[in-house]
């Protein structure tokens, strides 16, 4: 038995290879922004003011403001 031939790329190949590129691009793309995101909410100390069940005073409304009586 001879050996399988080895055929070059068909046009499907080439145009998949391209679009899987693109896919690739923008999968790369939306990891980089996301990880950006959270580098700068780090430095900037965001989480510390995230909602974690517990009233802080500074968010507190006081009962008598707004109120006329």
């Amino acid at each position: 038995m001879a050996p399988p031939r080895i055929e070059p790329l068909h046009e499907v190949h080439t145009r998949r290879k391209g679009r899987n590129m693109g896919v690739l691009a923008a999968l790369l793309g939306m990891i980089v922004v996301v990880f950006a995101l959270t580098v700068v909410k780090v430095r900037t100390g965001g989480f510390s003011e995230a909602f974690d069940h517990v009233v802080r005073p500074q968010l507190a409304i006081e009962a008598d403001e707004g109120t006329d009586g």
